[in-house]
């Protein structure tokens, strides 16, 4: 998940104005508001899905049909909401990256973006419930991001359970200048096939591990939910950052055959039924593939069909003020909202029938977006701007 570094836009010069009129994007277009308000959706996605979860720590419904037909209608949307952000994530940073842009100030600027908030909600879930079953160790590979490398489950779900994301979102930051420099050498008719090569990628992914793995032991209550395959398959298809670097490659291809202009555009609405099509259609396929394989294509339509509807400064249903902000503190929301469901699941006795569960659910998610605003406010986006610019030297002195 990322906030997009933008610089403030002119007006239009005659070539712009043209590329507009013949649908192409506008190369003088930084700020994608479109692409910020889909990012609370996608955020909610993951939530709709953690709180479908039938395990004891999350699950508030108290008749088991309801819990399972719950579970399998959100079953896919934690997955296809961690593949929409890091595809975003490579696009994003592409599409606004700077000129002559030294590599350590890009750290910088990606480094006081997450971190602070990062350390902060890992601290509250340990506080609020995590130390409890947390062995030192394990704690404290969570808190320096190295745990996603360690293919176990204890270590995979430690802590604050959709920190994994982050610690992969790591790793394609350290490698996104020496991507982005050598993708710029790709020639822009040229740029499709490394697209297609990319999807084809991420697709044999599951296809390999099923085939050169062994499928069992199965995942922790995997032959209950339907998920077929064990930790280390799910480990390597869904979660190891050299394989989820495939998703964030794609947005920065997407992103530059769509600077390019060599994007055919399908439409936000095209796309949309697109991923709604892909969605159900997780139900139907093997465990592993429902992971992101399915959803990929659609993910990177919406994406590229929302930027160019920014770019050519049409209008969409996620540019509004509310949308962007919520946007805006969708990285807060992601962070906290298992530690609310969590801490929620506490709390609360016994469980409950679907009209009461509806309610609590809102009411969370309610809570979750007032600390998202206050963690936002008071941290990210203070910090955001202190640091993230080099401190200018001191003119020199006669």
């Amino acid at each position: 998940m990322t906030q997009a570094d933008t610089t403030a836009v002119g007006s239009p010069s005659a070539a712009a104005t043209a590329a507009r009129h013949f649908g192409r994007p506008r190369p003088d277009i930084t700020r994608l508001p479109s692409l910020t308000g889909l990012r609370f959706p996608a955020a909610l996605l993951v939530f709709l899905f953690h709180t479908g979860q039938p395990s004891p720590s999350l699950r508030l419904l108290q008749d088991d049909k309801a819990a399972m037909d719950y579970f399998k209608v959100t079953a896919s949307a934690g997955a296809l909401g961690v593949t929409f952000f890091f595809v975003l994530s490579g696009f994003v940073l592409t599409w606004s990256a700077r000129e002559k842009d030294l590599a350590r100030d890009f750290w910088r600027r990606r480094f006081v973006k997450i971190y602070p908030n990062y350390a902060i909600t890992w601290a509250l879930a340990m506080v609020l419930f995590a130390s409890v079953y947390t062995p030192t160790r394990i704690a404290l590979a969570n808190l320096f991001m190295v745990h996603v490398w360690v293919p176990k489950a204890e270590f995979l779900s430690s802590v604050n359970t959709p920190s994994w994301s982050l610690a992969c979102e790591l790793v394609f930051y350290a490698a996104f200048p020496l991507l982005h420099k050598l993708f710029l050498r790709i020639r822009p008719e040229h740029v499709k096939v490394w697209i297609t090569g990319a999807i084809a990628a991420v697709m044999a992914t599951p296809f390999l591990t099923y085939a050169l793995m062994p499928d069992t032991p199965t995942l922790p209550g995997g032959a209950v939910l339907g998920a077929k395959g064990t930790v280390e398959q799910y480990w390597i298809t869904y979660i190891l950052p050299p394989s989820r670097m495939l998703d964030f490659a794609l947005g920065m291809l997407v992103a530059l055959a769509v600077k390019n202009g060599r994007w055919r555009n399908v439409g936000i609405i095209w796309s949309s039924v697109l991923l709604a099509g892909g969605y159900v259609l997780c139900s139907y396929v093997p465990f592993l593939y429902a992971q992101r394989s399915v959803t990929i294509i659609p993910v990177i339509f919406l994406i590229a069909a929302a930027a160019t509807a920014d770019a050519n400064e049409r209008f969409t249903l996620f540019r509004n003020r509310t949308m962007v902000f919520l946007g805006e503190i969708s990285f807060a929301f992601y962070l906290l909202h298992y530690i609310v469901l969590g801490c929620g699941r506490k709390v609360l006795d016994g469980n409950f029938s679907p009209a009461q569960v509806a309610g609590l659910v809102t009411a969370q998610l309610a809570i979750t977006v007032f600390l998202s605003w206050v963690l936002y406010a008071l941290v990210e986006r203070p910090i955001t701007r202190r640091f993230s610019k080099p401190r200018r030297p001191r003119a020199a002195t006669g």
